[in-house]
């Protein structure tokens, strides 16, 4: 007697369908919690003040990149990670040299590169001598004797008897600042760890109905 055993459906073929759809399914699921945490760190940027340009240095990476599967996973990160981190964490900021931290007032203007001036750029550039005063309430000062042009900036006075001429004060100094923290991006990423079950279960079943 010869006896053979089928199964029908193809146990083999049902397990190899249920795998694809479960690895489809992780991968749709990492993509969306990726993109989504990508969106909420770009807005918490937005939203803080802090511009779009920081915002758009969050970036997304899945993987892998061109396949489906069970180990699918999302990179959500920025590329000012010091920037980014200083907001996220409010630290302590101490000059590097243990002296002063120079903060710019209006009247200071811009740096030429782009973000604050520092005391030794603005001399070069209006050719003005900054003065320390030391207060011992308040922040101590850097000054420089000149006029406040039209834009609110200092610069050198080209009058012959001085007309106009006053003390300005173009940085204070500070022995040390905290930055304030105006972002809180481990929220959004434990929300977005936290919503991965249910949207790789959601899109298994999405996937067989």
């Amino acid at each position: 007697m010869k006896l053979k055993i089928a199964f029908d459906p193809d146990l083999v073929a049902l397990m190899q369908a249920e795998i694809a759809a479960g690895e489809k399914a992780v991968s749709a699921a990492m993509r969306e919690a990726g993109t989504s945490l990508k969106s909420a760190w770009r807005s918490q940027i937005t939203g803080a003040g802090l511009g779009t340009r920081l915002g758009n240095s969050i970036r997304l990476a899945t993987y892998p990149k061109s396949s489906d599967s069970l180990n699918a996973a999302a990179l959500v990160w920025s590329n000012a990670p010091v920037i980014i981190g200083a907001h996220d964490t409010g630290p302590l900021i101490r000059s590097k040299d243990g002296f002063w931290l120079a903060i710019p007032t209006p009247a200071a203007g811009k740096s030429t590169r782009g973000g604050r001036i520092t005391p030794g750029e603005w001399e070069r550039r209006t050719g003005l001598r900054l003065r320390f005063i030391y207060r011992r309430r308040g922040p101590s000062l850097l000054v420089a004797e000149g006029r406040l042009n039209s834009k609110g900036r200092a610069v050198a006075s080209k009058s012959k008897t001085c007309r106009g001429v006053a003390s300005v004060p173009i940085f204070l100094l500070v022995p040390q600042v905290r930055l304030r923290k105006r972002l809180d991006l481990a929220r959004d990423a434990e929300r977005a760890a936290e919503g991965v079950p249910g949207r790789i279960v959601a899109k298994w079943v999405e996937g067989k109905v």
